[in-house]
């Protein structure tokens, strides 16, 4: 049975130059870590779900995206999470939105799924299902990134808000997310974010909505996305991949290509996602002059990159 993993650290103006030998390589070194953290747990027999998990926590743990560690400042100088993610041999998901102080919002997400009747909480409640379940609340410090924190500096005050992957500069970019195929045909989707610099109003992404930024069906795909949130919550784009290949009888690369290429295009939006079906098959698609991203198949195929020139799926 092929098995494969696939991962996204953000879509956005990568252009290649514009970003120093040294930074490049610890982007590379850190999608690496968290793909073979994945893939190591597939590649023993795990579950799709523990590796989309693991794949999500090592990217989460790093300063270098925005998710978990690394996520932007809002408007008021805090950080608000929102995470995701989906089983696609049960289609049950659990997500959250809006919390603050949790180191892995992706394992929280989950904690959701297995641990309540519901699939979504957000706030002051998600935070004290939060607590029930053993999750430490960390002091804001943890999350202070120095760049992130001049990032906000910029902006702050305005009514402006920042699209992290749209800015063009030497930065770090967006919402990460990691889909995969296990042994047993069994494929998952996880994505998590950080969100907007100077986000006000309890602004929300697609990151933790089912079926917008994430989606997983074994009849069809696993899908996270990364972008601009509005445009994927509209184009409903996680599941218009899935309903591509479910009712028109699309490939994967065929649905990812249409939704990403066109459909969001034509909202006005942009960005990237990747998905990955019960054959192990990858789709890496993007609008964008790059997207931070990397793949494992069991068939040995491997491959990280950056911009839009780096050679794709082979």
């Amino acid at each position: 049975m092929n098995y494969s993993i696939a991962i996204h650290g953000g879509a956005g103006t990568l252009v290649k130059g514009m970003m120093t030998p040294e930074k490049e390589k610890a982007y590379k070194e850190a999608l690496k870590e968290a793909l073979d953290s994945g893939y190591s747990i597939l590649k023993n027999g795990g579950s799709a779900m523990d590796a989309v998990e693991a794949a999500v926590i090592s990217l989460e743990n790093c300063h270098l995206f925005n998710a978990g560690r690394g996520s932007v400042f809002t408007s008021a100088g805090t950080h608000e999470m929102d995470s995701s993610i989906m089983d696609g041999k049960t289609r049950k998901a659990g997500a959250v939105s809006l919390i603050t102080g949790i180191k892995n919002p992706v394992r929280l997400a989950r904690d959701v799924m297995e641990r309540s009747e519901h699939v979504f909480m957000a706030g002051e409640g998600a935070l004290e299902f939060a607590k029930l379940n053993g999750h430490e609340i960390l002091p804001s410090d943890y999350f202070y990134d120095e760049f992130r924190y001049q990032q906000w500096q910029e902006i702050k005050g305005s009514d402006a808000f920042q699209l992290d992957h749209s800015k063009k500069k030497d930065s770090k970019f967006g919402t990460v997310g990691a889909v995969a195929c296990d042994q047993n045909g069994n494929i998952a989707a996880a994505t998590s974010t950080g969100g907007m610099t100077n986000k006000k109003f309890g602004r929300v992404g697609d990151s933790p909505m089912i079926g917008a930024g994430n989606y997983a069906n074994n009849e069809t795909c696993a899908v996270s996305c990364t972008g601009s949130g509005e445009f994927f919550i509209r184009g409903v784009v996680a599941y218009d991949v899935s309903c591509l290949i479910e009712h028109k009888g699309y490939s994967l690369e065929q649905a990812t290509e249409e939704v990403i290429q066109h459909r969001v295009l034509e909202l006005g939006g942009d960005g990237g996602l990747i998905a990955v079906n019960s054959k192990g098959e990858i789709a890496l698609s993007f609008n964008t002059e790059g997207m931070y991203r990397g793949f494992k198949k069991s068939d040995g195929a491997e491959n990280i990159m950056i911009y839009r020139e780096d050679s794709s799926i082979s």
